[in-house]
């Protein structure tokens, strides 16, 4: 009885801080999955092949490898609420940057931009993730990290959509035929005009970014410090001396190769998609349909994790469902739609290719790496928690390196044969499902 009321307490006592991060993570899922509609739309005004295209998504993420040590040590010293402040404020001056970038059309203006919006959501995603994994029992962590995650999917099934509503909306003429047909300074004006619609919406994401720094400043968010386990009251807190704990170190390669599939199956749908055909403004919302599929393997895993299976078998599920739909990628039609036809359409979503549709099933494979990986990773790491999860975030680079590899694969061949990239990365996610989650030392 004494433990059924404590777990309740507990429950009651978490309920205010998961609203609070949960807000978080909207947001930067929000700002992380314009970066499906942003890839296929700066590819256009920029003229850029599919490699340049995906530097995109790489000066987002490079920025948790280089500014997650940084952002780990603001927090130590700030603690976690104002350590999410300044992400907020930071994301907020990155998207001014926007402003100039639009107006000049220069691409390393936007990838600047993308890269001090990436170096807030670095603060964010440090702080926010041992947050949610400490906030509660560790046998639900995975399920907590579920509910961000819904949260986090969601708005990448909004924010593609409010893309192309607020950039893309009005605006005709802008497919890769049409553009071809006309003349330099013709195509130079349309261009600029769609390059201008950027300005409004960013000017908006900035004040709300500044809004929502000020207000979590003052937000009733408990502070977490990382507590010792046994054997640890005299350790000194070393990025060396994280290197002892092989779950952790296996976990963040892990993270690397989960985020950088991830960021292939949202962001470069796009880029397959134009591929079979479509045009930019259609092109810009597919992200969508992998962030639906990703939504979907959320609610699976919050249903089922620890009801009827475990962290590490939703792992090994996800890991041997993305063998497999990288597979039917590489195989798919690239004409027929029946896979869409009878299940999307139906629901009003415009058809895509059988392949393209693989790519979206991706998203539903890689919904529990991310749940499933953290709590793994974090286990047993008693006061090194905080500077093991910097090196967690910095796992993200993947997303920095693959969707780079994948862009110069389809450049050079094909991109529905350029999954081919993903195949060791869900091969090393099965090995830390089935292994390397266990392992407590290197001998």
């Amino acid at each position: 009885m004494d433990t059924a009321i404590a777990t309740q307490h507990e429950s009651r006592s978490s309920l205010l801080p998961m609203a609070i991060i949960g807000m978080l993570f909207f947001i930067f899922g929000f700002v992380t999955w314009l970066n499906g509609a942003l890839i296929p739309f700066l590819q256009t005004i920029c003229d850029l092949t599919a490699f340049q295209a995906m530097l995109v998504a790489s000066a987002f993420y490079i920025a948790y490898t280089v500014m997650a040590l940084p952002m780990a040590a603001i927090i130590e010293r700030t603690g976690y609420k104002n350590g999410m402040a300044l992400g907020l404020a930071l994301v907020g001056v990155g998207a001014l940057i926007f402003i100039p970038a639009a107006y000049s059309r220069i691409f390393g203006v936007f990838l600047l931009a993308q890269f001090v919006v990436g170096s807030g959501l670095t603060i964010l995603q440090t702080a926010s993730n041992p947050y949610i994994v400490r906030v509660g029992s560790p046998d639900t962590a995975a399920v907590r990290i579920c509910i961000m995650g819904l949260l986090n999917k969601g708005a990448g099934i909004v924010a593609p959509l409010v893309f192309a509503a607020l950039v893309l909306g009005g605006i005709t003429g802008i497919s890769d035929a049409e553009l071809s047909a006309l003349s330099a300074t013709a195509k130079d004006a349309k261009l600029d005009e769609l390059a201008g619609q950027l300005v409004s919406p960013y000017i908006g994401m900035a004040i709300l970014a500044v809004i929502l720094a000020v207000a979590m400043t003052f937000a009733p968010l408990p502070d977490i410090e990382d507590e010792a386990v046994a054997g640890q009251e005299n350790a000194e807190v070393t990025l060396a001396g994280l290197m002892k704990f092989p779950q952790l170190i296996l976990g963040s390669v892990a993270l690397f190769f989960y985020v950088g599939v991830e960021v292939i199956a949202g962001d470069a749908i796009g880029l397959l998609g134009r591929q079979a055909g479509m045009d930019t403004a259609e092109a810009a919302v597919l992200t969508s349909y992998t962030m639906i599929f990703m939504v979907l393997g959320y609610i699976y895993g919050t249903i089922a994790i620890p009801r009827f299976i475990s962290q590490q078998t939703a792992l090994m599920i996800s890991a041997v469902l993305g063998l497999v739909f990288t597979a039917l990628v590489m195989t798919g039609s690239m004409e027929s739609a029946a896979l869409s036809a009878a299940t999307l359409s139906q629901f009003g979503l415009p058809e895509v290719p059988n392949a393209v549709f693989f790519v979206a099933l991706l998203g539903f494979a890689n919904a529990m790496c991310w749940p499933a990986i953290w709590p793994l990773a974090l286990e047993g790491l008693g006061k090194f928690t905080s500077k093991g999860s910097a090196l967690l975030i910095m796992g993200i680079s993947g997303a920095a390196v693959m969707p780079p590899l994948y862009g110069h694969f389809a450049d050079t061949g094909d991109g529905q044969l350029a999954y081919l990239i993903a195949i060791p990365a869900y091969l090393f996610i099965l090995f830390y499902a089935l292994k390397g989650h266990k392992l407590r030392s290197w001998k």
